[in-house]
């Protein structure tokens, strides 16, 4: 391996070879980047209705919160998804980015802290870049001390039934299909249709139809947009 050399007469590693950016432990930082990244990305959504890294119809779970319909669904859907993507990600050795930090994130935590009564973190940028690179970077540490005791402790490739996770997870996946139409339904009439119109591409298919609803509602909400709330 090639090595650089200092002045001191000392080597050390090229940043593509290894070193620290490529270890474990630099892996909370990345996680407290991305997460400031979103939360920021749902302070701009809060406060100028646009900017949220999701996707229309998640996104406007925690729009109908912020139209005074509560939190509670945004709140669960997100933190669910959070929470999964923590506990499969130590075992797989992947975490999805889309489950974990954009909805979990993005949309989990905002809607639990306004349920709460707590808005500043959405009202302020720099208080969102502060909160979202700690949440991150506990998430971080969290998912780094669970590989710790479980997957590296073991000296084995177990996955600890993280196969059985993921399997359930896709299977489960199945049944959001006529949630996000729904709730794409509500954002917008239009946007509703481009969602059904996509699940019911996808079921014919024989794909998942909660990626048709998606795309579906992408498509449409691209062109006519969400309409303002009175």
């Amino acid at each position: 391996m090639a090595l650089d050399s200092t002045t001191s007469g000392t080597t050390r590693l090229r940043p593509w070879q290894g070193g620290f950016w490529l270890s474990e432990l630099a892996f909370p930082l990345f996680t407290a980047a991305l997460c400031a990244g979103v939360f920021a990305g749902t302070h701009l959504f809060y406060v100028y209705g646009t900017g949220i890294f999701n996707e229309i119809a998640i996104a406007a779970l925690l729009q109908q919160g912020f139209d005074g319909n509560g939190y509670g669904a945004a709140a669960a859907f997100g933190a669910g998804f959070m929470l999964a993507r923590i506990i499969e990600g130590p075992m797989v050795g992947i975490l999805d980015i889309g489950g974990s930090i954009q909805t979990g994130v993005g949309i989990g935590v905002p809607a639990m802290l306004m349920a709460v009564g707590i808005t500043a973190p959405l009202e302020h940028f720099w208080l969102a870049l502060l909160v979202g690179g700690a949440v991150g970077l506990l998430m971080g540490l969290l998912i780094f001390a669970v590989r710790r005791a479980t997957v590296n402790a073991s000296g084995a490739r177990s996955t600890f039934g993280a196969d059985v996770m993921m399997g359930a997870g896709n299977s489960a996946g199945r049944y959001l299909g006529p949630l996000i139409i729904v709730s794409a339904g509500t954002a917008s009439i239009p946007v509703g249709l481009g969602a059904l119109i996509g699940a019911a591409l996808f079921y014919w298919w024989k794909k998942p139809i909660v990626g048709g609803a998606i795309l579906g509602a992408m498509a449409v909400g691209g062109f006519v947009g969400i309409p303002e709330p009175a």
